[in-house]
């Protein structure tokens, strides 16, 4: 054998993983949940608004709302600060376009309002996430949804209402991909 088909050789075998190194056994990492906190993680809300609780909201109530909670980190208009931007549009004028990846998903981004309520609730505050009582939530989704010119600031946002708000990029969404390559169909002298 040539000296150039020896390296060759020598080389893959160095640079192929050693099986048992990479099967090390861990053990003692993590923990089963408790059934408590499973529960605490909720239920995850749907598009046509399955498992929203009772509850309801409006702009107003929410302004008050983002103003202690929200406007620190994400600006006292939604624009934006140390946490994403919120709002784009106006009220009364929603945004209509494409979003970009420097818009960092304002609340008009999201096909369904639905979306909107379920990350409130379960992931702020920020550093309290899951705390937000769900009047709470309805009313900071209100406000937010009004403040992108979605709805109307005498809007009453609730269990009925959230699910039926038309979003401007509801269609901006591409459906799931079939699978690929398709599956052939038996032709029919089969």
């Amino acid at each position: 054998m040539c000296y150039s088909l020896r390296f060759l050789v020598i080389l893959i075998l160095l640079a192929t993983p050693r099986v048992g190194l990479a099967q090390r056994a861990y053990s003692n990492i993590g923990r089963t949940p408790s059934q408590e906190e499973i529960q605490s993680l909720g239920v995850i809300v749907d598009p046509l608004g399955k498992n929203l609780p009772a509850g309801k909201g409006t702009a107003k109530e929410g302004a008050e709302l983002y103003a202690k909670q929200c406007a620190a980190c994400h600006g006292k208009t939604g624009e934006g600060g140390v946490a994403d931007r919120l709002v784009m549009g106006s009220p009364g004028n929603p945004h209509r376009g494409m979003y970009t990846d420097q818009d960092r998903h304002p609340v008009g981004f999201w096909a369904y309002a639905t979306t909107v309520w379920d990350y409130i609730n379960r992931a702020m505050p920020a550093n309290r996430g899951g705390t937000l009582k769900p009047d709470e939530v309805y009313a900071l989704t209100a406000y937010l949804l009004y403040m992108n010119g979605i709805i109307q600031e005498t809007d009453v946002m609730d269990a009925q209402s959230l699910p039926k708000v038309r979003m401007p990029n509801r269609d901006g969404f591409v459906p799931a991909m079939p699978a690929w390559p398709p599956i052939p169909k038996k032709p029919s002298w089969y």
